[in-house]
């Protein structure tokens, strides 16, 4: 069931947007921006294209986010069809980036080791960048996993619910088990993305 669920589902949203994930300032602020993007009511398609537009546009770190004219955020919003969250998102990524570079230098190395190994941290500093709340939170943590191994496991709540559905361990600890460290990001996304889909368990299941 996990290989077919990996096999299946198992493509993180870094992936899908182009972003080779490092534990590196500019790949972990893009993840970050990604992170942003799905932070309102809006198809994961549609996100993952905006992620896309921007980093094309240039705004893959919180310096060049900051430079860039408001109107260009929009812009590059508007191009990948994020429509009626442009504005407020663009002003979001324009403090956000600020507020990087004021208190982390742009760097989420240093957010990281403020943490100091804990994943309550990680996740309680995340949420004090502007637009990020408790399901932007999650899926940086989900996805950062595989390069900071502090957050290991991290299996939300619609991961969890979904591995259930599956018949899958209920538990962080006991669905880690099931795979090597460096597939736990693919397989909390898989997991989430089962639940997100109509008939996707269903389908599974029938495999068997």
């Amino acid at each position: 069931m996990t290989r077919r669920l990996l096999d299946a589902y198992g493509r993180t949203h870094a992936e899908e947007a182009g972003i080779r994930l490092r534990d590196m300032p500019a790949p972990l602020y893009q993840l970050l921006t990604l992170c942003v993007l799905f932070s309102v009511r809006i198809k994961a398609d549609i996100a993952v294209a905006a992620a896309r537009e921007l980093s094309a546009a240039g705004m893959r770190t919180p310096r060049a986010m900051a430079a860039a004219g408001r109107q260009d955020r929009v812009r590059a919003l508007g191009r990948a069809h994020y429509r009626r969250y442009d504005e407020s998102t663009a002003t979001a990524l324009g403090e956000g980036a600020g507020l990087l570079l004021d208190r982390w230098r742009g760097d989420l190395r240093q957010l990281r080791a403020a943490a100091d190994g804990d994943p309550a941290r990680v996740r309680d500093l995340l949420r004090e960048i502007p637009r990020i709340g408790p399901v932007g939170a999650d899926i940086f943590c989900r996805e950062a996993q595989g390069v900071w191994p502090e957050l290991r496991p991290a299996f939300d709540r619609r991961a969890l619910q979904a591995a259930a559905g599956l018949g899958l361990p209920g538990t962080p600890e006991t669905l880690a088990a099931l795979v090597g460290a460096d597939e736990l990001p693919r397989l909390a996304a898989a997991l989430v993305r089962v639940g997100l889909t109509r008939g996707a368990a269903a389908g599974l299941r029938e495999a068997d």
